[in-house]
């Protein structure tokens, strides 16, 4: 499933890419990619997937802190970093204690562009 899902990826992506017939087209694949992103069914997945991933990456800073890598200068610079994030949250934005209510998924009033994960 997930093959297919990275093939009509990249289908799209050449598609956009290398497409001749304009505009007009360009418009109807980012209306449907908007379609899918917010989809409930898609939304939902997207919150499953970030909770593993913070719950993954406190394990691995928990797990990390009690080994002897945590005691080099490396170790310290990469827990100390660490601790002040206390989930993953998308780059640029900022964690707040009552986000505002968005349907994009980002919480700091950002739209998301140029935004690297």
């Amino acid at each position: 499933m997930r093959g297919k899902l990275w093939f009509l990826g990249g289908l799209a992506a050449g598609f956009v890419l290398g497409t001749r017939a304009g505009r007009e087209k360009y418009e109807e694949l980012v209306t449907a990619a908007r379609k899918v992103k917010e989809h409930p069914t898609v939304q939902e997945a997207a919150g499953v997937v970030q909770e593993q991933a913070n719950r993954l990456f406190t394990e691995g800073k928990d797990r990390l802190s009690q080994t002897k890598f945590a005691e080099t200068k490396v170790g310290e610079r990469l827990l100390n970093s660490s601790t002040s994030t206390s989930s993953l949250t998308p780059a640029g934005s900022t964690s707040s204690t009552t986000p505002a209510h968005r349907t994009d998924g980002f919480t700091d009033g950002s739209n998301g562009t140029g935004a690297s994960y």
